[in-house]
């Protein structure tokens, strides 16, 4: 199985800039193992089940209010699919044969 989830995920009470704290939450994603890939609106992660995805959604949450957060706002969404593992890329590459080249960062 393949489990992609989409999620941002932040601070409310931390003021306008929270690159801070989300950055440790970035940190516990990359250190998780995960494939992943941070968007400028949210990350991406590719898990085998979709209990791993929600446990990085939970521990993700523990760590903002160890932080300091007392409100947090979080949106989530998943595909959830039978097979294999790789769509975190596969999906952007099934894009690229049907059109080309797709910005996929800022660099």
């Amino acid at each position: 199985m393949s489990v992609l989830l989409e999620f941002s995920i932040f601070p409310m009470d931390k003021g306008e800039s929270v690159s801070g704290p989300v950055s440790q939450v970035i940190k516990l994603i990359r250190d998780s193992g995960v494939s992943y890939q941070l968007t400028p609106m949210g990350t991406v992660i590719e898990s085998e089940t979709t209990e791993q995805a929600l446990e990085l959604v939970k521990q993700s949450s523990e760590l903002l209010q160890q932080l300091g957060a007392r409100r947090i706002y979080s949106s989530i969404k998943l595909d959830i699919r039978q097979g294999e593992m790789g769509r975190l890329a596969g999906k952007i590459h099934s894009v690229e044969n049907r059109i080309g080249t797709v910005s996929t960062n800022q660099e």
